[in-house]
């Protein structure tokens, strides 16, 4: 079944596609950049050469991921020579050569808004401030080109990121924005078709890894509102999509195996992991990661590279969730784990399969589908629940036990309805002793310094958390979070008339910090979650305090 599709589209693909497709299969060379393509496709990191790694290992434009957006104003074969002609003269600056040879990316202003506004206001029509035009300008820009306009997250992420898609489209379909989040799903389905899976974002350096798969997730959130006629012409993609994370195969292998992101035990059992393609550092991170890794034995590098970009497919960069000693970003495994987040959300696709397949008449294929999520869900309870503690944790395959490492992905289980009711319930009073903050959920129990670890709360977190506690009538923690989370984000509106990628959960009087990058505001998701609290918490008369 998967099989003969993918025969079909190798079939068909162009050089481009084909240049997608060995990324996916996890065999495209470890030089630094993409080994082909580049016809169809800029690449700074292997166009630039020496000149990118001039660049990103000074960091003189103070962000990585400035260069790799910034537009060569020439050919990069026409500025690399120049580069190398210029280099070793005495008067040489590297920096003054960046800025007469590249355009770098706008800083777009914040749009003004007034604080006496209200929030929910502010949120219906602030959408038009962050939809951006889908043609890329240059033939040298990292951007792909989209069919579609789309909703950025802001701040430096000026494309089309997959996971924060999912839950903005939630918020555009509570803003009666339908048409808009209809696009970002027909980008989504351009995206599949074209590479065989939904990137990471629309930029070239992301066209080896995916996140978090709610392509699924999105569709039955349009679904809700248009109903489920709306949305089978995605069957096609939708099945495309599993056949990437199952690695191609429709039919499990009866001994144990390694794939990329298909893990089959030794007693047949599969599941799935989050992976990285490359044994080089991110275009988008170079020097940062080339540093980390430096502090290790070179024999371990290229591992180590491949483990930071499996951490970034999760969307969760970076975590102690990820970490073997829960501290040190050095001591990333994210290869070696079955993320319990991945599991929930595969047994979602698999279920959303069944039904689209029920609902076209196709017998077959969604008894098929319906079997396999069902013996997903059984997975999900033998390698990821721990009745000591009543939480769902991840799972390391090669130590065979969970890692310990207790997270807000506990919720995904209740979120995608694969939990039973005694582990929800557990669950739910965990993540209210625990993880409930004064400003919403938590995303780790651990401070390392990281953004995707206490005292920081995430608007994805917070709406999985809250979903998958409503699925099981655990109301009135849901409740809580949710006016909490509210009432921050009110308070940080009402001071600084923006929105943030993250807040400080713990202590609100705090901004979140941590991390990779600056704390960005604008910010796409956070926007979406909020819009839907609204709506669920007026549905139930609760106000935000």
């Amino acid at each position: 079944m998967i099989k003969n599709y993918w025969r079909e589209r190798c079939k068909k693909a162009t050089a481009r596609k084909w240049t997608a497709l060995i990324l996916i299969a996890g065999v495209a060379g470890h030089a630094s950049g993409e080994s082909s393509g580049h016809a169809e496709q800029y690449h700074p990191d292997a166009e630039l050469g020496e000149l990118f790694i001039q660049v990103q290992t000074t960091k003189i434009l103070g962000d990585y991921k400035t260069f790799v957006d910034a537009i060569p104003n020439s050919s990069p074969e026409a500025i690399l020579q120049k580069y190398n002609q210029q280099k070793d003269t005495a008067d040489f600056d590297l920096n003054q050569f960046v800025l007469a040879n590249f355009t770098l990316p706008e800083k777009v202003q914040a749009a003004a808004v007034s604080h006496e506004s209200e929030l929910k206001t502010h949120l219906d029509n602030h959408w038009g401030n962050l939809v951006r035009d889908p043609q890329k300008k240059s033939n040298y820009s990292s951007l792909v080109a989209l069919p579609h306009p789309y909703v950025v997250p802001g701040g430096r992420f000026r494309e089309m990121f997959y996971w924060d898609s999912y839950f903005t489209i939630v918020g555009l379909l509570e803003s009666d924005e339908d048409a808009l989040a209809r696009g970002m799903i027909d980008n989504f389905a351009y995206m599949i078709d074209e590479f065989g899976f939904v990137p990471n974002g629309n930029r070239s350096y992301f066209l080896s890894r995916s996140q978090p798969p709610l392509f699924a997730a999105s569709l039955l959130a349009y679904a809700d509102k248009h109903g489920m006629d709306s949305v089978v012409s995605y069957l096609p993609q939708l099945e495309a999509e599993y056949g990437y994370w199952m690695d191609g195969n429709d039919e499990i292998p009866n001994k144990a195996t390694h794939g990329r992101h298909l893990i089959v035990l030794e007693n047949g059992d599969y599941l799935n992991r989050y992976a990285g393609a490359k044994e080089v550092p991110r275009a988008e991170a170079y020097g940062k990661e080339l540093r980390w890794a430096s502090a290790l034995p070179e024999a371990q590098r290229g591992d180590y590279h491949r483990h930071l970009r499996a951490v970034c497919e999760s969307g969760w960069d970076f975590s102690s969730r990820w970490f073997k000693d829960g501290v040190n970003k050095s001591t990333t495994h994210a290869m070696d784990i079955i993320p319990v987040d991945l599991t929930s959300l595969l047994f979602q696709l698999e279920h959303t399969l069944g039904l689209l397949f029920e609902h076209v008449g196709n017998t077959e294929k969604s008894k098929h589908y319906f079997a396999v999520a069902e013996r997903r869900k059984s997975l999900l309870h033998k390698y990821h629940f721990d009745k000591k503690t009543g939480t769902y944790q991840d799972y390391d395959f090669k130590l065979k036990q969970h890692t310990g490492r207790l997270s807000m992905a506990m919720a995904y289980p209740l979120y995608v309805g694969a939990a039973t009711d005694t582990a929800a319930k557990r669950v739910s009073d965990y993540l209210a002793q625990h993880f409930l903050m004064p400003g919403g959920f938590v995303s780790t129990l651990v401070e390392t310094g990281e953004q995707w670890d206490y005292p920081n709360g995430w608007a994805p977190l917070q709406y999985i958390g809250v979903k998958g506690l409503l699925n099981y009538q655990q109301n009135d923690v849901a409740h809580e979070a949710m006016s909490r989370w509210l009432a921050l984000n009110e308070k940080v509106y009402k001071a600084e008339g923006k929105m943030m990628e993250k807040y400080n959960v713990v202590d609100t009087t705090l901004k979140a910090g941590g991390g990779e990058y600056p704390t960005q505001d604008g910010f796409g998701w956070t926007n979406g979650v909020d819009l839907a609290f609204y709506r669920l918490l007026g549905k139930q008369q609760v106000s935000a305090k």
